[in-house]
């Protein structure tokens, strides 16, 4: 309390006068990374090696620090090397030259082709770069650089740091660097200077000579001789002798019949300009001492053809046009459109003709007339402007996006069978110019889920590419989808099955669009053989489905079964008494309901087997073999089964969701079961057909052999007898087989209800397609195109033989696989995939291009050959070229004429402009 009462006098003010300004602030910070990075003291590493700096591996690591409210970024570059000994890292040594400075008079890596601009100045293999943080500043004043380099100074006094600091001032894109590297009792300053032009007396060796010496400043008296390493580079940008060998492809020539369909299948290739857009000579005379050569303002020595280094690197074209390239990331593009097709074309195109006139009378009427004869031939150019005339009815012939000519050879091109005379026995002729099908290009399909390359749907992602590049672009994707629609239309009505399409059930390998093909064939196939009712041979006959082979087309089925091959897997609210009626509107078959009666349907139901035994056996296909009925030893036959109906993986996920969403209830699992179980029901009616009296046990023994147990028993009389009886999970109360055996009623295949029904399935498969904006077209199609693209690569690289464009191709291929395998690839991968694909068509160019500039294909003796293009390679693949034989050997021959084939084109010029 006391101390509260005395006077204010007595408190006095303390002025602290060691507060640090932001300037110590700056330094401090300074040394405070370069403590972190611990680069206090000096440590020697291995003399360099020849070449370390370009073959080596530089890596950095940055920091912020900030003057006030100036950032800038600190950078530690250094190339990375194996010490001998672990000690002889962290081995201070005193009174030696630091590291740097012998690296500078170090004559082993002048001249880097690739590395930082220090590094080539330099020679340096470790060094610390203060620079502005933001791009767009820049230290311009000379007060603010003199007080970074002080400040780098005292920091490199206060810690020992033997690493030279340079401090990046001016714009950045000017590369301008001053630093400073101290050691034990010596310093090196670097400076630099920018000239707009350089004065006469320094543009020889002997003026620069003049400015080392008395930059130097040594007080020897006379100068030690002085080591020189010179190289002059020539810069070829004139390739006006070579003309670029790209041809676009001839679109008049393609349209008008000269090149053949066949070109739509196709991809151009190639760059449209020349990738090569200069040509670096370096000549160089390594190792010089002072006093040996003459260069001043009035004669040479330096003569380049006599250099006994020459060196070659090309500069590559920033992003060259490629046709394929721009092929691809064209057809890319639509998937970014929102239009639907109507809105592309104006008014749909799928309505009938005088349809405004139509009403329900015709309506009526039409059912009521006989069903059309199916024609001989398929007519293309009738087929193809049936939506054509209605386009053209309403905008005008000139506006049509497609020409007649280009749509009747694409057409052609997709559908070969309509020009021929097969059509109707449903064979027609493959192209056999594609690879093997076990081959490794055949087979990218899998990994790209896309479609075959003798695929109905790759030819026409292939089509649909070329008609946007040149014919149309989104109006002529539209166009020349919506005859696509129509030709399925057409095919499912009059029974013409789609080329280009694997028989069976959809490949869910495949895209969902190239599925969506394969299920309208399969409907066409099992509609057509109902149709014409066509017979084949009993050991054709259908699916054993113990046997696996439940995936077999239409085309291999027995007529019992093609009959009536539709019937729908689910219908929730049906008893299993009812669960075989047919109540569909297309349910097509004999009228057997007497027959039905006659054979005593009604005791599969109410009678046991000693009155299903007289019944009369129907749609058998082929007696087993081995197994006999368990009750009377009849033989036991195998019957016409009806396939399980094919599915897309559409329609495998929605099915998937209605099952789970029954939940795990007992009535939601019931359900479950008789959903899954039509297929299992729809076999158990035919095999009671086929062997009347059967029962359950002998079903099982051929149906599912592991659920009848066999086992060696003694009976009364002492004999080894077979004794069989159900498995355990048959016993079960309520068991589905049980149930789904006892409501089975004796019917065959042909007479069922149909497990699958082609006439619903392919309505809705051509309401899908007809449905299909061109954006989800070009989505579905992508991987084919991405497919053919890397076949097209593969195949051009073939010719070349480049190695590391063959690591490039097996890179991509992995990549599509991960990113086209899922439902909806991101946009951004997909344009990763698509940007590859362009660069390596860019190299690929570029090796052509070379070929082309250096001769190798007119060289007549075969090593002069061999080591051109080996240098050609090299010239791709690494930075610098060092040429063999410098200027007297056949490449460095061939780069002079080039030199001196441009300099007499110039000096033409200039004689013409003047």
């Amino acid at each position: 309390m006391a101390a509260d009462s005395e006077p204010e006098s007595e408190v006095f003010e303390i002025t602290d006068f060691t507060t640090a300004s932001e300037w110590e602030r700056f330094i401090s910070k300074i040394e405070e990374v370069l403590n972190d990075w611990k680069l206090i003291g000096n440590s020697l590493g291995k003399p360099l090696e020849k070449g370390i700096f370009t073959s080596g591996t530089w890596e950095e690591k940055s920091d912020e620090i900030s003057f006030a409210d100036f950032k800038f970024s600190i950078t530690h570059h250094y190339l990375v090397q194996e010490f001998p000994d672990k000690e002889g890292k962290d081995e201070v040594l005193e009174d030696v030259i630091p590291q740097s400075m012998q690296d500078l008079l170090c004559m082993n890596n002048d001249f880097p082709p690739r590395a930082h601009c220090l590094v080539r100045w330099y020679g340096l293999r470790e060094f610390v770069v203060i620079a502005p943080a933001a791009n767009n500043d820049a230290v311009l004043s000379e007060s603010k650089c003199n007080l970074l380099l002080s400040s780098v100074s005292v920091a490199l006094g206060n810690t020992g740091c033997q690493v030279p600091l340079f401090v990046q001032i001016h714009q950045k894109w000017r590369r301008m660097y001053v630093g400073e590297c101290q050691g034990p009792g010596v310093r090196t300053d670097f400076e630099m200077v920018h000239l707009r032009k350089v004065p006469n007396q320094y543009t020889h060796l002997s003026g620069l000579l003049d400015i080392f010496k008395s930059k130097i400043g040594c007080t020897l008296t006379p100068l030690p001789p002085v080591s020189i390493a010179i190289r002059f580079t020539y810069v070829l940008q004139d390739w006006q002798q070579y003309f670029w060998p790209q041809q676009p492809p001839d679109i008049d020539a393609l349209v008008g019949g000269e090149v053949g369909g066949l070109e739509f299948g196709k991809l151009p290739f190639g760059a449209c300009e020349d990738p090569i857009s200069e040509l670096h000579l370096a000549t160089t005379w390594p190792h010089l001492t002072e006093g040996i050569i003459v260069d001043n303002d009035v004669y040479s020595d330096l003569d380049p053809i006599q250099a006994p280094h020459w060196s070659v690197r090309v500069r590559k074209a920033d992003n060259p046009q490629c046709l394929l390239g721009d092929f691809v990331t064209e057809f890319f593009k639509i998937c970014r459109r929102k239009e639907s097709t109507d809105e592309i074309l104006g008014r749909s195109t799928f309505e009938e003709e005088g349809r405004e006139a139509a009403d329900i009378t015709h309506a009526l009427s039409k059912l009521t007339e006989p069903a059309p004869v199916p024609i001989h031939k398929l007519s293309v150019s009738n087929m193809v402007h049936t939506a054509k005339k209605k386009i053209q009815k309403q905008r005008g012939v000139e506006e049509s996006p497609l020409n007649n000519d280009v749509l009747n050879t694409i057409l052609l091109f997709l559908f070969p069978d309509a020009a021929s005379e097969k059509l109707l026995d449903g064979t027609y002729s493959t192209d056999h110019s594609n690879p093997p099908l076990e081959s490794e290009e055949y087979n990218l399909y899998n990994q790209f889920k896309s479609a075959p390359s003798d695929s109905l749907t790759y030819k026409l992602a292939l089509c649909l590419c070329m008609i946007n590049f040149y014919h149309g672009g989104l109006k002529g994707v539209a166009h020349l989808w919506q005859e696509f629609v129509l030709e399925m239309r057409f095919r499912w009505e009059n029974n013409f099955l789609i080329p280009g399409l694997a028989s069976g059930p959809p490949d869910l390998r495949c895209c969902l669009l190239h599925q969506k093909l394969q299920m309208l064939n399969c409907c066409i196939e099992r509609k057509k053989a109902r149709d014409e009712g066509r017979k084949t041979s009993p050991s054709d006959n259908v699916t054993n489905t113990y046997s696996g082979d439940a995936g077999k087309s239409g085309d291999q089925l027995g007529p019992d079964n093609l009959k009536d091959m539709d019937k729908e897997k689910g219908e929730v609210g049906k008893s299993w008494d009812s669960w075989s009626d047919s109540e569909e509107e297309f349910f097509e078959c004999l009228s057997d309901t007497e027959e039905l009666k006659g054979n005593g349907q009604e005791s599969g139901k109410k009678g046991g087997p000693k009155e299903m035994a007289s019944l009369k056996p129907e749609g058998r296909l082929h007696q087993h073999g081995k197994l006999n009925l368990l009750h009377n030893g009849e033989p036991l036959y195998i019957p016409v089964t009806q396939e399980p109906a094919p599915m897309t993986e559409d329609l495998l996920e929605e099915q998937s969701e209605v099952l789970a969403k029954l939940g795990t209830s007992a009535e939601g699992a019931h359900l479950r079961a008789r959903m899954q179980s039509a297929c299992l029901l729809s076999d158990m009616e035919s095999f009671k057909a086929a062997n009347p009296g059967c029962f359950l046990e002998d079903f099982v023994r051929w149906y599912s052999p592991r659920d009848y147990i066999e086992e060696e028993v003694i009976d009364e009389k002492g004999n080894m007898v077979l004794k069989g009886e159900l498995s355990a999970r048959m016993k079960i109360p309520s068991n589905m087989w049980v149930e789904a055996w006892e409501t089975a009623k004796p019917i065959p295949a042909r007479r069922q209800r149909r497990l699958f029904d082609d006439t619903r399935e392919a309505e809705k498969v051509l309401h899908y397609l007809a449905v299909q904006k061109p954006a989800d077209l070009a989505r579905h199609l992508l991987p084919c195109v991405i497919h053919a693209a890397v076949l097209k690569v593969k195949e051009e690289e073939s010719l070349e033989n480049i190695s590391s464009v063959k690591k490039i191709i097996k890179q991509i291929i992995s990549h599509s696989s991960k990113v086209l395998h899922f439902p909806n690839p991101e946009d951004k991968k997909l344009e990763e995939i698509i940007h590859q694909i362009t660069n390596v068509e860019a190299i690929i160019a570029r090796a052509r291009s070379l070929k082309a500039k250096f001769g190798t294909e007119k060289c007549e003796q075969e090593e002069e050959k061999e080591d051109l293009e080996r240098f050609v390679s090299c010239l791709l693949e690494q930075p610098e070229v060092l040429v063999v034989g410098a200027g007297r050997g056949h490449a460095g021959r061939i780069i002079h004429k080039l030199f001196v084939n441009a300099q007499r084109l110039t000096e033409s010029s200039d004689e013409v402009t003047k």
